[in-house]
C-alpha cells in the first residue's frame, strides 16, 4: 500500500507529518517536491527588506519527517485516473492513495506585457530580485515609481515592505508607491473592518491605493490600467512592477485548480488540498487560498486517507468508511504592513505592537508545530526587528 503526497508546502508538509502517525505500519509513505527545503511562504515578502530572514523561513525537508521517504523531483504531470505521477527525472510513481498539494502558480491572465515585465513573488529568489531592483531605484537622487498589482494580503505586504525599505534608504520623499486592485477594496476577501484598518496602514505609509482599477498592459517602464466603473484609462510610470494579482493551478495540472468538496477528494483515490484546489467546505463555503486553510485541511485529509487505507488493508469489508468533513474555521486574520501589522481576532481589529506580536507568533507557532523550534526562535527575532 503506497501513499504519495505531491508538494511540500503548508498542506503537503502538515499532511505528511499527520500521516506518519495515522497510517498503519504496513503502508509506505512518500512525499515529492523539487526543493530541498520547506518554505514558510507567508513570510517570504520579508526577504525584500531583511534578506537575513531567509535562514529562518527555509527548513530542510529531510529534518521534518521520521517515516516518509522524501523524493527530490519536479512533478511533470499527474494521471489521477491511473494513479500515476510523472517526474522530471523520467521516472514514474504509482500510488494507492495520493494527495495533490502542489500549490499554485502566479496567474498573468494573458495581459499584454505583464508576465514579461512584472516581478512575481512566489519564492526567496523572487523576493531577492524585487529587492535588487528596488535598491537600484532607491539609490540616487531621481524620482521613481513603484507599482504593485493586486491588493490581496500578498500585495499589501509587498507594498508595505517596499515603503519601509524606501524609508530605510532615505528615499521616501522621491519614491511613489501605488497599489492597484481590480475589486472595490484592499484585502477584498476579508471583513470590512479589517479592510479599513489595512487601508489606513497603507495610507499612513504614503502608499497610493487605486481600487476598481484593472491592469490592462505593461511595458518595461509603465503599467496601463482601466477603471472598472467608469472605463477611464490611465498609465502609471513603473520603475518596478510587482504582480500579485492572481493564482493559477500548477503546471503539472495544466494550470487547473479543480474543485473539491467536504471530504477533499478529487476522485476515489486522490485528494487535493491547499492552493492546488478550489475547496468548498462542509458548510458550502468557498475556502480562501491561504496558509491557514492549507494547514487546517491537512487534518481531515489525513484522517480520511488513514480510514481508507485501513479499509483497503482489511479487504474492503463492509461499506466504505464515513469520511471526516472539512469545515474551515479560523479565529482571525493578520497581515504585516512594513513595520506594522493589522490583525482581526473575532470581531476585534488590532494594530500596532499587539498586532505585530501576533504576526510574529503565527509564523513561530507554525514552525514549532512542525518541530522546527530553532527556526521559530529565529523568526520571532527577525519579525520583532522589522
Amino acid at each position: 500500500m503506497h501513499i504519495v503526497v505531491l508538494g511540500a508546502g503548508y498542506a503537503g508538509v502538515t499532511l505528511t507529518r499527520k500521516l506518519e502517525n495515522a497510517l498503519p505500519p504496513e503502508a509506505d509513505l512518500t512525499i515529492v517536491d523539487e526543493a530541498d527545503d520547506h518554505l514558510v511562504q507567508h513570510e517570504v515578502h520579508r526577504v525584500i527588506r531583511r534578506p537575513s530572514i531567509t535562514d529562518a523561513i527555509e527548513v530542510p525537508l529531510a529534518s521534518l519527517f521520521d517515516r516518509a521517504e522524501v523524493i527530490a523531483a519536479r512533478v511533470e504531470s499527474v494521471d489521477t485516473d491511473a494513479n500515476e505521477v510523472a517526474l522530471d527525472s523520467g521516472g514514474t510513481l504509482t500510488y494507492d492513495y495520493g494527495a495533490l498539494c502542489l500549490g499554485a502558480e502566479t496567474a498573468f491572465y494573458d495581459l499584454p506585457g505583464v508576465e514579461d515585465h512584472a516581478y512575481p513573488l512566489k519564492s526567496v529568489a523572487d523576493a531577492e530580485a524585487i529587492r535588487e531592483r528596488a535598491l537600484d531605484l532607491f539609490d540616487g537622487d531621481d524620482p521613481a515609481s513603484v507599482v504593485v498589482g493586486g491588493a490581496g494580503l500578498s500585495g499589501v505586504q509587498v507594498a508595505g515592505e517596499l515603503a519601509a525599505l524606501a524609508a530605510e534608504e532615505g528615499a521616501s520623499d522621491r519614491i511613489d508607491i501605488t497599489l492597484l486592485e481590480q475589486l472595490d477594496s484592499v484585502a477584498p476577501a476579508f471583513p470590512k473592518a479589517f479592510q479599513d484598518a489595512v487601508a489606513d496602514e497603507l495610507t499612513d505609509r504614503d502608499i497610493e491605493i487605486h481600487t476598481e482599477t484593472a491592469v490592462t498592459e505593461a511595458t518595461d517602464s509603465t503599467v496601463a490600467t482601466r477603471h472598472e466603473a467608469t472605463g477611464e484609462t490611465d498609465e502609471h510610470d513603473a520603475g518596478l512592477f510587482v504582480w500579485t494579482g492572481g493564482i493559477a493551478g500548477p503546471e503539472a495540472m495544466a494550470g487547473d485548480r479543480p474543485v473539491v468538496r467536504r471530504d477533499l477528494r478529487l476522485n476515489n483515490s486522490t485528494f487535493a488540498l491547499g492552493d492546488t484546489a478550489r475547496v468548498v467546505d462542509a458548510d458550502g463555503e468557498a475556502v480562501p487560498a491561504s496558509a491557514s486553510a492549507a494547514i487546517r485541511a491537512a487534518n481531515p485529509a489525513a484522517e480520511n486517507i488513514a480510514k481508507l487505507v485501513e479499509w483497503e488493508l482489511a479487504g474492503r469489508e463492509g461499506f466504505e468508511p464515513e469520511l471526516t468533513p472539512f469545515r474551515f474555521n479560523v479565529p482571525g486574520w493578520i497581515v504585516s504592513v512594513g513595520d506594522g501589522a493589522v490583525a482581526q481576532v473575532g470581531p476585534e481589529v488590532v494594530t500596532g505592537s499587539a498586532a505585530k506580536a501576533l504576526k510574529a507568533s503565527v509564523g513561530a507557532g507554525y514552525l514549532s508545530s512542525i518541530q522546527a523550534v530553532q527556526k521559530a526562535t529565529e523568526l520571532v527575532g527577525e519579525e520583532l526587528e522589522a
